[in-house]
């Protein structure tokens, strides 16, 4: 049975651990001829907002995935808005009012080519939200492609933001791309998750430092979750 770590940190705790995940990152990027997206820098290293979640082998150590966490308010905008902010200036207002009640980002989000259709990202993605229901945030965005959303986001409880973009679409990070701008508008309920997703994020939220056996598309994972994490 393959065995993960998925574990968070504050990025300022470990910018060593923070260089490890954006070259993951960037090399998956390179894979789809990406060169330039608004939360695939290093600025964030310093962001005393950011919070890093990484799936670790337990076999070679390596870091095989990974997400983040921005919550407004911090040393630099939510990636999305630096993402479509000159394309629909109306993210800068929704933000701002969102942050208000405590609002933040999940980005970043990648899986290593090597475990590309196991379920990581999957996985990531609860641990995610759940990590931001910890955070104590009510609300979350996340910018994604299409079939990011389909096969991810929706069932996660998020929903498409109509008002920005056309219907929420936009062509990003490439011209030849299509993503979709996204918010979970009460993560202490998450209405539009369906009930499977629902259950295992509050069992995350509920219990941060777990280990349990994971269902993925092709097979079982062992999977020792960390999700506590020290707030600023």
């Amino acid at each position: 049975m393959y065995s993960i770590r998925i574990r968070a940190f504050r990025a300022i705790e470990d910018i060593h651990l923070c260089e490890q995940f954006m070259n993951g990152h960037r090399e998956v990027l390179q894979i789809f001829g990406i060169t330039e997206i608004t939360s695939a820098n290093t600025e964030w290293f310093f962001n005393p907002n950011a919070y890093v979640i990484i799936a670790e082998s337990v076999e070679s150590g390596k870091i095989v995935g990974g997400a983040r966490i921005h919550i407004v308010g911090g040393t630099q905008p939510l990636p999305i808005e630096d993402a479509i902010g000159k394309m629909d200036p109306h993210i800068y207002k929704l933000v701002e009012e969102h942050g208000k009640k405590g609002s933040g980002e999940l980005c970043g989000l990648w899986n290593a080519r090597e475990v590309a259709g196991m379920g990581i990202s999957t996985m990531l993605t609860r641990a995610a939200i759940a990590l931001a229901i910890q955070l104590n945030l009510s609300t979350l965005f996340v910018i994604c492609a299409e079939r990011t959303y389909q096969n991810i986001f929706k069932d996660q409880g998020f929903e498409i933001i109509p008002s920005l973009g056309d219907h929420g679409a936009f062509y990003y990070p490439k011209s030849d791309m299509v993503a979709v701008a996204l918010i979970i508008n009460d993560l202490r309920t998450l209405p539009n998750a369906t009930n499977a997703d629902r259950i295992k994020i509050m069992d995350m939220k509920n219990n941060p430092n777990q280990r349990k056996t994971e269902d993925g598309p092709k097979d079982e994972f062992d999977v020792n979750y960390n999700l506590l994490v020290k707030q600023s």
